[in-house]
């Protein structure tokens, strides 16, 4: 099995979102799974992983098994090969049981051409990393993934599927402070 997985904030809380999918053409999901996860760390620029990471285990503790691959929304390693970034962070948690694919839509300073993939009929490129598998191999399994244009159908919709849960936390916080 394959997850897609993405994370949005509101105020100290972080909404894990995942797409499992069996087949990298698949259309929809076979399953979706979320999680809030309340107190999460303030962005530290260069650490980005310290916020992420809680959010994205809590969510995979909600599953029976680990997927065999993780695809996630940002770097494995933010210079393509050494310098960790929330991929190999998740990885390393992971202890190396699950294959990790970063898909990032801007380029980090250090990322060469051969981490760019495009898509469709999309002149922007999408900036490919990954652990535990060749990064031909990930670029070719972003490349099949279902939809026309640059961002696969099933990467906006994990995407799409958080941060509407983010925004139905802050409108029940709302709905608190508006009672309370």
């Amino acid at each position: 099995m394959i997850l897609a997985v993405d994370v949005q904030y509101d105020a100290d809380c972080g909404y894990a979102a995942g797409l499992l999918f069996a087949r990298w053409d698949d259309v929809a999901p076979v399953a979706t799974v979320s999680k809030k996860q309340a107190s999460v760390s303030e962005y530290v620029p260069g650490e980005f992983y310290k916020r992420e990471l809680p959010c994205i285990l809590a969510l995979l503790g909600e599953l029976d098994q680990l997927p065999e691959i993780i695809v996630i929304d940002g770097f494995v390693f933010l210079d393509g090969h050494s310098h960790a970034g929330l991929g190999k962070h998740l990885y390393d948690a992971l202890d190396g049981k699950a294959r990790i694919i970063g898909v990032a839509k801007t380029a980090y300073a250090g990322i060469g051409d051969e981490y760019k993939l495009l898509r469709g009929d999309s002149i922007k490129p999408l900036f490919i990393t990954c652990i535990g598998l060749e990064r031909a191999q990930a670029k070719e399994h972003i490349a099949a993934m279902h939809g026309p244009h640059r961002m696969p159908v099933l990467l906006k919709t994990v995407d799409r599927l958080c941060r509407e849960q983010a925004l139905a936390g802050a409108a029940g916080r709302m709905q608190e402070l508006a009672q309370g």
